[in-house]
């Protein structure tokens, strides 16, 4: 679905979800014809908008309300739109180094993990670990 979409088309709807998962609120053409930065009237944006909705990606909770992202929109968004291409050499060996340094507890690891991913993609960076009994043991094998 992404591949139907032209450049003004994702811009914006990156612009909505952006400002949605920002606000909670729907999101209106002449709030994004001012955060786009680019000279878009409300009536070119509000033209997109439906077309975006019509591909099911957005959605009006009522009438005059402005849009807000569906949930396939949402899944579009995280796995088409905020793909992160191949890591160069100096980040793979970066990443390395940090990875391979001793002496950090389990939170320190994980923070400065959200931070070199979100540092690499230039968006929100966020990891995980597994709830565990245990503690866990990195080794360099």
């Amino acid at each position: 679905m992404i591949t139907e979409l032209n450049q003004r088309s994702r811009d914006i709807f990156r612009q909505i979800v952006e400002a949605y998962v920002e606000t909670g609120e729907p999101v209106g053409s002449r709030t994004l014809s001012r955060r786009l930065g680019i000279a878009l009237s409300p009536a070119t944006i509000r033209n997109v908008m439906a077309d975006l909705e019509e591909l099911g990606l957005l959605k009006a909770p009522h009438t005059s309300a402005g849009r807000v992202p569906t949930e396939v929109g949402l899944h579009l968004f995280v796995n088409g739109l905020l793909e992160v291409g191949a890591l160069s050499e100096d980040d793979r060996v970066s990443i390395d180094a940090q990875c391979a340094a001793s002496g950090r507890t389990l939170p320190e690891a994980l923070e400065e993990a959200t931070t070199m991913l979100s540092g690499l993609s230039s968006c929100a960076g966020l990891v995980m670990a597994p709830k565990t009994d245990r503690p866990l043991s990195i080794s360099n094998s």
